[in-house]
């Protein structure tokens, strides 16, 4: 492959985009928010998804090996996990490459990877947590996340389950605002939390794990977002979101046989075949 061919596939495939932005957030974070980040808990967070890709792309015989997707589940999971150990960050990160390959149906994994790593460690250890405000609310980080997140969302075309899940939530806190009589200052703190914006592009939104069908998707986005309000208002759940799209992922089962729509699949073709390189399946 030529200099030329080789710059063109660089951004080719819509997850380099994603890995990219990723990253970008987490250097952003240890610069500007101070984030406690341990190197080796990042470390071993990174060496254990890629290692377990491997592993089992050689044992499931996988067609497209991926350590893009094991990549974004690593930065994903040194974004919003903390551990005191590095031991806990390589579990994270084998369970949740292990998921996709052993929580499947008709060949589709329904758990989004670094939310269910996320999940599987505060259920198994006591020594990780997550830090929902860590992002804090300033404006400008908001519209960073906002501007990648639009951008690697309208990638991959579901834009859609971005747009349901911020509008059904916005639209259930306004009005307990409005019942309780609160300030708009108290919405806006709520509806511009970093982390909240960022499972909002980046982690509800995976191709690979929602529903195939517009439809499907469209609800799926809209129950949890009506889940996450509840188990943040009435059982004060700080990570509601996580919770919420853990317990509901399995309906994607459901809805994609209810809608049957195209599965979404990762095609990268060579820059020197045609373009756009990235094409999508099912849309």
């Amino acid at each position: 492959m030529n200099e030329k061919a080789f710059a063109s596939t660089l951004f080719a495939d819509p997850r380099d985009f994603q890995i990219l932005f990723l990253l970008s957030f987490l250097t952003l974070g240890i610069w500007a928010r101070d984030f406690t980040l341990r190197w080796d808990c990042v470390a071993a967070a990174i060496l254990s998804s890629l290692l377990v890709q491997m592993i089992a792309d050689r044992i499931w015989y996988s067609e497209h090996p991926s350590f893009r997707s094991a990549l974004i589940t690593a930065v994903s999971l040194c974004l919003l996990l903390r551990a005191n150990s590095w031991m806990t960050m390589a579990l994270a990160g084998s369970i949740s490459i292990l998921s996709k390959f052993v929580l499947r149906y008709r060949g589709k994994h329904f758990f989004n990877p670094s939310n269910f790593g996320i999940i599987a460690v505060l259920l198994l250890t006591a020594d990780g947590w997550v830090t929902p405000g860590q992002w804090g609310e300033e404006v400008w980080f908001a519209m960073f996340f906002v501007g990648a997140g639009f951008l690697v969302v309208k990638k991959v075309g579901r834009w859609d389950t971005t747009a349901v899940f911020l509008l059904a939530y916005a639209f259930l806190e306004a009005a307990r605002n409005y019942w309780l009589g609160w300030t708009w200052d108290v919405y806006a703190h709520r509806l511009t939390s970093g982390s909240l914006l960022l499972f909002s592009f980046f982690m509800i939104t995976d191709p690979r794990a929602i529903p195939d069908h517009i439809r499907g998707r469209i609800l799926f986005a809209a129950l949890v977002a009506g889940l996450t309000f509840v188990l943040r208002n009435y059982f004060f759940l700080p990570t509601a979101v996580f919770w919420a799209l853990f317990v509901l992922s399995p309906i994607t089962v459901l809805l994609d046989r209810l809608w049957a729509s195209k599965r979404f699949q990762w095609i990268f073709q060579p820059a020197s075949i045609a373009a756009p390189a990235a094409r999508i399946i099912g849309r």
